[in-house]
């Protein structure tokens, strides 16, 4: 075989292909069916005309004949059809390339969602993998699903993709003459890696890349691609990888510059200029900062390649042959008609099941529309739905009457019975393509039974196929999510209507229905989770008691499923998680499981350190939830509780401790010291720990204690106050000291004695007595110089407390609290007190009355005058004998001032404890009053 024949027969790889539409049986004279033939995010795309009948069709022709692998079909978010149908069409060899011409083949169906569960706000993109040649595609696109937003019973279709390759010449890819290890083909080990790879396609050939990118950055990702396949060809890996960093960030630019151009021309429609003007500076703007930052003309190599090898990067060399075939218009008709080359090619026949490898949910965020729709992309499940062909196509087909070379009579295109295609799996971005490892046998449109089951899940399931069947369980392991969330319900209709009197046929059934719920709760796709739920819940509350099942039937259906719902609980997913811990917690109040005690000990039990944040906080979420709810109930205890919760403490995620901390504080306040048994000893060496500082400090507050770290501060704070006031006392008594050797210096200069004879003892072995009464006994240091008393005793220390506690002629102020002479209180009072603003001199008794009783003093008149001449005591008001001997006669003696406590206590004093008056000090007062500063 010539060399350039065999590489004539080899395709390139699945790409985006050119199509335009040709034919369209309505339309909306403003979203015309030309709209369909570009892909940017302003595509408003193809609506049908008002209250249209159905079924519509639509014809798309591609630039040449080509293999289909893959169909797109980007739908309205509320202008949906409930079913499109999908024809290949081609023209006979010899007739002419027209609509007119063609014969179609029927590739199969697929159905669309109503989108209620989204709003009407997101739009439903679906992917089938076909394998089909041809020059057209049709669509029959059937009557809509009814909703609010649809007033006019219309359908709308946004974007359709077609990936294949062209079919430069009529052989067929899968001839087995051809093989890629034939030796007479010279091997290229740059391409091999490509060979590998026949089906791959390209993430940038999806509808949803053009549709939500804008066109400029969209051509600029394309040739970042291809650069970096050479690079990675050419070995240059640290180029490639730039490459690929900036395939990612102009991935997001795109995305952006596409919504803000859309922004833009809503500006323009609403004519709204000053807005589309700043936007078209803010693309403009945001469009060459993000070219200098990722330095384009660097990555693109525009100013030469770095690396001199050139790599041709097609994956298949094309050969011209030798003489070009001669244009199709320009053949003879032939006399005999001969089977078209198409039919070489295998066709899906009539009945053939057409796959749908992922159904997305993207964002609508184009303005044009009838509704508001959404600022951000809603997520959905990815799920591979397989969906039935219908057995026999509704299209009218002209009747065929040509025959073959051997004159049997031809069999229409729609009809004939052709080998399904192998179907093989493409990966893909954000999809897993469905693996069909086994032809599937012709279906009719109203057979519903799931696709077979494998060996490993027949036996796995058997217990549950011998209570329910095969026919449901499939369904239960089907690839389609609507399938398995069908079998359940069917399961829970089932087990409702089951009547009651075979204990043991309930038994048998609760365990299979316990092992399909199980699937259920660990499904991915939210609907089969809650309906797996909502079968639970009637299996709890309802089968159970109504067949008068055991605790040991109920404990093993709470034991099995429990694993299933904690791992759920730690879901990414937030309603996954928040739906799963709500269901734990309604659990716990039913009372069959209730009486078992099962869910709180499952609860309860401490979990490995080396659980996953996520799952480890909801896990404790759940019993803190559980205790706040039922207390010590149901087989809680502070036992289970703080053994769970100590482990818990050690785990390595703040979250997970903030939990654990704020339970224990919980139960502190309601159970108070027993926490502590299950806690490290409260010392200070535990306390240095931040977490068990906090704790202790809480338990502290709870007490009433305070915490210690005030308590600290606050003793601190004592003592300093302490030693001020010992300070300025000690100051107070140096200045007494003072005060009293002056005025006993004066007295014996008075007398004609020498100044050091009052501190001279007498010499001789007479022994002195303390009847003795000799002056030189004493010191200045030992007489009070205020109440003339002397006493041994008299030390510094001794005539401190003298003073503040039994010195008859003094008391301690009520204002300020220092100790004052009581003749000078009332001055003290009025001049030197902190008070003093607080008080008035009375003319009629001279005493401080307070400000706010003045007025009412002075004007009843009640108090004792003030006699001139004579002394007035501020503690009787009574006009005492004038001089110091009057006051000191007044204050200490027997039958003096009644008013006086300290009177009494010099009075009942032993004869001893004072020298009499004899040598009794001189005191003298000046213009202020002498006062001792006490403490307050």
């Amino acid at each position: 075989m010539d060399l350039h024949i065999i590489h004539s027969k080899i395709t390139v790889m699945p790409h985006k292909l050119q199509f335009k539409v040709i034919h369209a049986s309505g339309q909306d004279d403003i979203y015309r069916a030309s709209e369909l033939n570009h892909h940017s995010p302003l595509t408003k795309g193809w609506q049908s005309a008002r209250f249209c009948l159905y079924p519509q069709d639509m014809v798309i022709q591609l630039e040449t004949r080509s293999r289909l692998r893959k169909i797109q079909i980007l739908s309205h978010q509320f202008l949906i059809p409930t079913k499109i149908e999908f024809f290949v069409g081609d023209v006979p060899d010899g007739a002419p390339l027209l609509l007119e011409s063609a014969r179609y083949a029927r590739l199969g169906y697929v159905s669309l969602s109503d989108n209620e569960k989204t709003g009407y706000k997101a739009r439903e993109l679906k992917s089938v993998h076909v394998d089909a040649v041809g020059h057209f595609l049709k669509l029959n696109i059937h009557k809509n699903h009814v909703n609010k937003h649809n007033l006019y019973n219309q359908v709308g279709i946004i974007a359709i993709n077609v990936i294949g390759d062209e079919l430069r010449r009529p052989y067929d890819i899968t001839d087995p003459d051809l093989l890629l290890d034939d030796p007479r083909i010279e091997r290229d080990p740059a391409l091999e890696g490509l060979f590998n790879k026949p089906d791959y396609i390209s993430p940038l050939d999806d509808l949803a890349f053009d549709m939500y990118q804008d066109p400029e950055i969209a051509q600029i990702i394309r040739r970042l691609e291809r650069k970096k396949q050479e690079a990675v060809l050419q070995e240059r890996y640290d180029y490639a990888k730039r490459l690929k960093q900036a395939i990612t960030e102009l991935q997001k630019v795109g995305e952006k510059l596409g919504k803000m151009e859309v922004e833009k021309r809503q500006a323009v429609e609403n004519e709204d200029y000053d807005k589309a003007r700043l936007k078209k500076v803010q693309m403009d703007e945001y469009r060459l900062q993000v070219y200098k930052d990722l330095n384009l003309n660097d990555l693109l190599e525009l100013t030469g390649s770095r690396h001199p090898q050139h790599i041709d990067l097609e994956p298949v060399r094309h050969y011209s042959p030798p003489t070009p075939p001669p244009r199709l218009e320009e053949l003879p008709p032939p006399t005999i008609r001969t089977p078209p080359h198409y039919e070489e090619y295998p066709l899906p026949r009539s009945d053939s099941v057409l796959e749908v490898v992922s159904t997305k949910t993207i964002p609508s965020y184009y303005p044009f529309d009838d509704m508001p729709l959404p600022n951000q992309k809603s997520k959905s499940v990815i799920e591979p739905i397989t969906v039935p062909a219908e057995e026999t196509s509704k299209s009218p087909r002209p009747p065929e009457t040509n025959r073959s070379k051997n004159n049997s009579p031809r069999t229409p295109h729609d009809s004939r019975r052709l080998p399904p295609p192998k179907l093989k799996s493409i990966k893909e971005d954000e999809e897993k393509a469905l693996t069909l490892e086994e032809e599937l046998p012709p279906e009719p449109e109203n057979n519903q039974e799931a696709e077979p089951m494998s060996e490993v899940d027949l036996r796995e399931a058997s217990t549950a196929i011998d209570i329910f069947g095969l026919s449901l369980v499939s369904k239960a392991y089907s690839k389609t999510w609507s399938y398995r969330e069908d079998a359940l319900t069917a399961v829970h209709h089932q087990m409702q209507q089951m009547p009651t009197g075979n204990k043991e046929e309930a038994k048998s059934m609760l365990r299979a229905a316990i092992f399909l719920v199980k699937r259920g709760i660990d499904d991915k796709v939210y609907a089969v989770f809650r309906a797996a739920l909502h079968l639970y819940r009637m299996l709890l509350t309802e089968f159970v008691p109504k067949h008068k099942l055991g605790k040991p039937d109920i404990t093993s259906a709470v034991e099995k499923t429990l694993p299933n719902l904690f791992h759920k609980a730690g879901d990414t997913a937030v309603r996954n998680r928040d739906d799963a811990k709500s269901f734990i917690q309604e659990m716990a109040s039913f009372p069959e499981v209730k009486a078992t005690q099962t869910l709180a000990h499952e609860c309860v039990k401490p979990f490995k350190l080396t659980l996953g944040p996520r799952h480890a906080q909801s896990r404790c979420e759940i019993v803190e939830s559980l205790y706040q709810n039922f207390g010590l109930k149901g087989g809680l205890t502070i036992d289970n509780i703080m053994k769970f919760n100590v482990e818990g403490l050690n785990h390595n995620a703040g979250e997970v401790r903030d939990v654990i901390e704020r339970l224990i504080k919980t139960m502190y306040k309601n159970h108070g010291a027993p926490i502590k048994d299950y806690l490290p000893p409260d010392d200070e060496k535990t306390r240095k720990n931040t977490l068990w500082r906090q704790l202790f400090e809480y338990f502290d507050q709870v007490d009433g204690k305070p915490p210690r770290t005030d308590a600290k501060k606050q003793k601190a704070e004592e003592e300093q106050k302490k030693q001020a006031e010992i300070d300025a006392l000690q100051k107070q008594l140096q200045a007494l000291r003072d005060m009293n050797a002056g005025k006993a210096l004066r007295s014996d200069r008075s007398n004609g004695k020498k100044p050091e004879a009052a501190k001279v003892k007498p010499k001789g072995n007479k022994p002195t007595t303390k009847d003795d009464d000799d002056v030189s006994m004493f010191t200045v240091d030992n007489i009070c110089i205020f109440c003339g008393e002397r006493n041994e005793s008299f030390t510094e220390e001794g005539l401190d407390i003298h003073y503040w506690k039994n010195c008859p002629m003094l008391k301690r102020c009520t204002n300020c609290k220092q100790v004052v002479e009581i003749a000078t209180y009332t001055d003290h009072v009025l001049t030197e007190c902190e008070a003093k603003s607080n008080f008035s001199k009375c003319p009629r008794c001279s005493e401080a009355i307070p400000k706010p009783e003045y007025d009412q003093h002075v004007a009843d008149k009640a108090c004792n005058p003030h006699k001139t001449g004579q002394n007035h005591c501020p503690l009787c008001h009574e006009n005492i004998s004038s001089g110091e001997d009057g006051w000191k006669e007044h204050l200490m003696g027997r039958t003096g001032c009644k008013q006086n406590p300290r009177r009494l206590l010099a009075l009942n004093k032993p004869a001893g404890g004072a020298a009499g008056n004899k040598t009794t000090a001189a005191r003298g007062r000046g213009g202020k009053a002498g006062s001792v500063r006490g403490r307050k």
